[in-house]
């Protein structure tokens, strides 16, 4: 039976969040003496009971699936909640002897002596969950209809034929013509599978825009040619709260668009980028860096500064271009979110 009676203020619980059940470990604030270890069925009637029993206190969850909905329940009996992001805490990431127990310790003796030893996770709102489950929903659809595809040409080639380029929006149109008669009746039906797969993509597309309308501030953001709904709608879900970051340019390394940095003495390599982060709003930036510095982009600071970097770079020259488009992309995405000023295409060469 669960304790629900009131305890002193003054404690610090370390939660290690698990499927089914999750580690609790409760430390005296002054002390930092163990009070309490002990294991919680994830359900919302038991964390209740405990925590409702609890004067207000400081609680570290570890970053996980199930945080959201638990850090809100938490917040709403007066308790402080952390988000503690495991995966950048040393003690837990790197540990040789890892068990729920020491983990659920480590968060709560980190949590007393200062809570930036932490990482702490930016919490989202319900509402940009919401809204970030759209987007990623259809952002698994199209990794499925990618697959479909995929495995539909190279089974196609395997045969020594080739089918005819084209969008992916238009495949299961204007690919069946010209598949080969001996594999008609085992690809038909995946071509069936992808085309249902773009109209619910479309539906999502619908979607993604009605949601862009909730959020204003991204049609400010699509003032940039290559920047569409989805990719503005999940730079502001993602970012939440522009506010948290002091400069602008911050977001890019946020984002893990920066090289990564390992210099020591005289030894300075020069490395990839970090790629921490969102990897779907990397992936939409990198897109529209890609779209910047194509065919049809529209002339802009931005362009100009890829092209030169991209002549000068050598043989990844391009590439590093369209990295480095992608990183000053979100800083300026941040900038006229923050500013509420309007894009100009041609601010720097103006000012100049």
């Amino acid at each position: 039976m669960e304790n629900s009676s009131r305890v002193a203020s003054g404690s610090v619980v370390g939660v290690d969040l698990g499927d089914r059940s999750s580690q609790i470990c409760r430390l005296d604030w002054e002390t930092g003496a163990i009070q309490e270890e002990r294991r919680l069925s994830m359900s919302v009637s038991s964390l209740q009971r405990y925590f409702s029993g609890l004067s207000s206190c400081r609680v570290i969850l570890e970053s996980g699936t199930q945080t959201p909905w638990v850090r809100r329940l938490l917040e709403s009996f007066g308790h402080e909640v952390i988000t503690a992001n495991a995966s950048k805490v040393q003690a837990i990431a790197s540990s040789q002897q890892k068990t729920d127990e020491r983990d659920a310790r480590c968060l709560a003796q980190l949590g007393r002596v200062d809570p930036r030893l932490l990482s702490p996770v930016h919490p989202r709102s319900a509402e940009c969950q919401q809204a970030l489950a759209v987007v990623r929903a259809r952002e698994g659809l199209v990794k499925a209809r990618t697959m479909l595809i995929n495995q539909v040409r190279g089974t196609v080639k395997s045969f020594g034929a080739r089918l005819p380029g084209c969008s992916a929006k238009s495949f299961a149109q204007k690919v069946p013509e010209s598949l080969p008669q001996a594999l008609k009746a085992a690809l038909e039906p995946l071509l069936a599978v992808v085309a249902n797969l773009s109209e619910r993509i479309q539906v999502f597309d619908r979607d993604i825009e009605a949601w862009a309308q909730r959020f204003p501030v991204t049609q400010r953001l699509r003032q940039i040619r290559g920047v569409g709904a989805l990719t503005a709608l999940t730079f502001v879900l993602t970012l939440d709260d522009p506010h948290r970051f002091a400069r602008s340019r911050s977001v890019g390394a946020y984002l893990g668009l920066v090289p990564a940095s390992r210099s020591s003495g005289r030894s300075t390599p020069q490395l990839p980028i970090t790629r921490q982060g969102d990897r779907l709003l990397r992936r939409l930036l990198v897109q529209a860096a890609h779209y910047i510095l194509g065919p049809f982009g529209q002339d802009s600071d931005l362009r100009s500064f890829g092209l030169a970097l991209a002549q000068r770079g050598g043989k990844n020259g391009k590439k590093r271009a369209v990295v480095a488009v992608a990183r000053k992309l979100a800083v300026v995405l941040h900038r006229l979110w923050v500013s509420g000023e309007d894009y100009q295409a041609h601010r720097r060469t103006a000012a100049a």
